[in-house]
This record gives C-alpha cells, structure tokens and sequence, in this order.
C-alpha cells in the first residue's frame, strides 16, 4: 500500500508541479481581474458538477461494488457489471451535457448572479462555459476507469491524467494570442484535456483487458446494491458542494479580483491536500475494501492508521507555512506580469485562512475510507451535514467583512467539525483503531511542528537581511532551514520509536 501511495503522490505532485506552471501563466497574463473572475467561474462550474456526480459520490459506491462483483461473478462478472454502469454514466452525462448547452446565459446567471452586474464579465464567463463544459462528460469517464483501475490496484494511470489538463492549458496559453483572450486559451485547454485524460485512462484500461462496451442496464441485485449505496454518498457529495458552490455565487459578488483571490489561493492549498490526501484517499479504500472483504478487520485498521500517520506528518509543514508566511508563498509563486502587490495581498489573506482545515481536509479522506469500504455511506453524511451547514452559516457571515478570506475561513472550520464528528462516529462503531505506535508518530509531529515555527518566527529576526531579497529566494532559505529541521526531527522520532518508515507507517 505504501508503494502505492507514493507513486501516486509522485504523480501527483508533478501535476501540482505542472499545475503552478500553468497557474504562473494565467497570473501573468490574466492577472486578478475582469478575465481570471470570469474564467475562475467558468472552470469551477463542471467541476462542481464533477465532485458530485463522479469523482467523490461514484468512486465510493462503484469500487466496493466493483469488488464485491468480482469476488462473486469473477473476471466476466466484472466486465458485464463494468459495461452496465458505462451506459448509465454516458447517458446522465449527454442529459446534463444537452441541457447546460442549450440554456447556458440561464445556468451561469444562476450560478453567477452577481456579474449580473457586470455585463462584460457576464457575457465573457457565459462564452468560456460553452468551451470548458464539455469536460465534465470527459472527466466523468476519466474517473469511471480510473475507478475500474483501483479495483485492480492500478493507481498510476489515474494519478497522471491532471498532467495532460496542465500541458494542454500551458501550450494554449503559450499560443494564446491565436485565441481571441486569454482566457478564451485556457478554457480551450480545458476542453482539449477532457479528450487527452479520457484517452490515456481507456487505453490503460484497454492494456489490462478491463475496457468494456457498454451494456444495456440491468437492475439485478448488483445494481440495486449500487443504487444503495449511491444515493447516500450524491447527498453527501452534493452537500458538500453546495458548500463549495456557495463560494462560487457569493464570490462573484465581490469586488474584482475577489473571484481570483479565491483561485490562485485554492492552487495552492490544493498542493498539499492534492499530493498528500488524495494518494491518501486514492489507496486506501480499496486497500480497506480488499481486507475487509478478506475478513482482516485488523489489517484493515492498521492501514487506516499508516495513511492517516503519512498523512498528517507530511502535511504539517504546509499548514505552518501558509499561516506564518502566506505573502511570501504567493508572491514567490505568481507575483509577476498581471499580478501586483494588491493581488499577493488579497490571495494571501485567503492561503491563510484556508490553513487551520488542512488538518481536517488531509484526514477526511482516510477516516472516511472506514465507512465506504464497508459499503456504508450513510453514516459519514451525518457529520458531513454539520459541517456544511456551519460552512455556508458562516461564509453568509463573514463573506461582506472579509471578502474571499471570510469563504475560505468559513471552509476551514466546516472541515473540521466535520472531521471532528466522522473520527467521533468512526470509533464509536468500531471503524477505526488507533495503536499506540499512532500515538507516538503523533506526538512526533506535534514536536516537529512547533521548532518548524520556531524556525519560521527566529529566521526574520536573526537574519533581518533576509526582508530585502526577493521572495523566491526567501522561500527557498525558509524551505532549507525549517523543512531540513522538521525532517531531521521526524526521521529520528520514527527511528528512537522504532516505527519502521521504509516498510510504511503504523
């Protein structure tokens, strides 16, 4: 399972990688005004469709079904399940595909309400969703396989699909002045991408032998068992989109540049929560799902415990950076052409209230694996109510006084009541068992932690010189000093407590 992790974080981060460069990019020439506001929306507007109806909600019922099929109906069995579930994603897609098409100025004016205002942004984010929409059909079908693809622990296919919507993005916007914006070139590059992920996941598929044609659906018991589990897990996904939509609509009430404070911020808290929680959340369902299938309810924990433990002891450091130092991160990262000091500003303001829920985000996606992988996707939607609803209480709340940093404040501590309550349900239930050896991996992140602030804080004041170079250079002497220190601690905690990082964390 380790190895698997991290060949997915590997993957991972060279599309966080590719990613930046893209977002460097669209910094410089669409910089934090009229054109980043309107292809924010445009682009975050299938994505929210995506997390609902595949990504989060599919995956979660698909792969133990899938599972469960094949320990039952064998190879054949899979593959004529696989083809059943095929037509019903082709068909949900071209309907929701059809109808966002032919009534786009009303979808994004309910979405969007507050460029109603600003007809020029309007009428731009109206035209750029006409391009980048169609991904969301094409996705769907990227996470369909790399669903089928997991079920046969084969992540890297999966892991590297986001680099080709990063390459197609940077060599339009590289020929951007061919398009009639900028803007207009990456969401052409959204479009382009949908194409290249979906083919190189059908062709991993195709490799393996686990690329079935559709078939016509049945509703046996496989599918009724499906269903069952689906419909809890799209209420969850959709409540927790709603949250997320929720920025979307108040954001575009903002002054400009608000829209894509919320953006470049997102880029990079999505670093960590992309390379860290996501190869966290991709392996460790159906490495839970397969022991538990087997019976092995202790092989199972024990999992739990190393992807939360990874997890949580590689992601401290970013929650301590964007807190201490939000402005030099972002300055380092997209301060040029487009993007002046007011933007750095604005976006650093939002890094930073996004830190506190990096804790919750990292863990959400193991602990939850306790519930899924038991085919139970009920029970997590109860802290995932609590935590919406606070959520969108306080992005209503703080969204006027703090602009985008009052809707990223408003996540974070939505996350973590969530996270709060699913640990709290999952020990209740006796889905999660956490050994001593977690405890101690624990206490030594807490100690790595709090000298990696301590690094931070004494930096500035001892070399005060440091102020006047410039902020990538500052970032790479932060990087050299605090994360050497945090590594040195957490390889010798984990060496004195004897807990064996080479064969995976307890």
């Amino acid at each position: 399972m380790i190895r698997a992790f991290f060949s997915v974080g590997i993957w991972t981060l060279i599309s966080r990688i590719t990613g930046f460069l893209r977002d460097i990019l669209l910094a410089s020439h669409l910089g934090a005004g009229v054109l980043m506001d309107a292809f924010a929306v445009a682009f975050r507007l299938p994505n929210h469709f995506r997390a609902i109806f595949a990504e989060g909600a599919f995956t979660s019922a698909f792969l133990p079904a899938l599972a469960r099929v094949r320990e039952t109906g064998g190879a054949a069995g899979a593959l004529m399940f696989q083809g059943r579930m095929l037509s019903l994603v082709l068909i949900s897609q071209l309907i929701l595909l059809a109808l966002v098409m032919a009534y786009t100025p009303g979808f994004v004016r309910l979405l969007a309400p507050g460029f109603v205002d600003r007809p020029d942004v309007l009428d731009l984010a109206i035209s750029l969703t006409r391009i980048t929409f169609p991904y969301l059909a094409l996705i769907t079908l990227v996470v369909f396989w790399s669903a089928v693809l997991n079920a046969e622990r084969r992540f890297i296919e999966g892991a590297a699909a986001p680099v080709l919507l990063n390459i197609a993005m940077i060599s339009t916007l590289l020929a951007g002045t061919a398009f009639a914006t900028y803007a207009h070139a990456a969401a052409w590059g959204v479009f382009i991408a949908g194409f290249l992920e979906a083919g190189l996941l059908a062709y991993g598929a195709y490799r393996l032998k686990l690329l079935a044609a559709p078939k016509r659906p049945l509703l046996d018991d496989d599918t009724r068992k499906f269903f069952r589990a689906l419909g809890p897990a799209l209420i969850g996904a959709g409540a927790v989109q709603m949250a997320m939509l929720a920025d979307t609509i108040l954001v575009t009430f903002l002054a400009p540049g608000g829209a894509s404070a919320l953006y470049y911020a997102d880029r990079l808290y999505q670093l960590p929560v992309g390379v860290i929680g996501v190869a966290a959340g991709t392996v460790i369902l159906p490495e839970m799902s397969r022991l538990i299938a087997a019976g092995d309810e202790a092989g199972a924990h024990k999992a739990q415990n190393r992807a939360l433990g990874l997890s949580w002891l590689m992601g401290a450091p970013f929650i301590i950076a964007f807190l201490m130092i939000p402005e030099v991160i972002v300055a380092a990262i997209f301060g040029y052409g487009a993007f002046g000091p007011d933007a750095v500003s604005k976006t650093a303001a939002v890094l930073a209230a996004y830190a506190p829920g990096l804790i919750a985000i990292l863990g959400i996606r193991s602990v939850i694996a306790s519930f899924h992988a038991r085919g139970d996707t009920k029970t997590p939607l109860y802290a995932a109510f609590a935590g919406i609803g606070i959520n969108i209480i306080l992005k209503l709340i703080l969204w006027r006084s703090m602009g985008a940093a009052g809707l990223a404040l408003a996540t974070s501590i939505g996350a973590l009541v969530n996270f709060g309550l699913l640990a709290m349900l999952a020990l209740r239930h006796n889905k999660a068992a956490p050994d001593l050896d977690f405890g101690i991996l624990i206490a030594i992140i807490a100690t790595a932690t709090l000298w990696l602030a301590a690094a931070l804080r004494w930096t500035d004041v001892l070399m005060p010189g440091l102020q006047t170079l410039s902020p990538l250079i500052r970032v790479m002497i932060y990087g050299m000093i605090g994360a050497g220190g945090y590594a040195a601690i957490g390889l010798l905690g984990c060496r004195i407590a004897g807990i064996p990082l080479k064969r995976g964390l307890p």
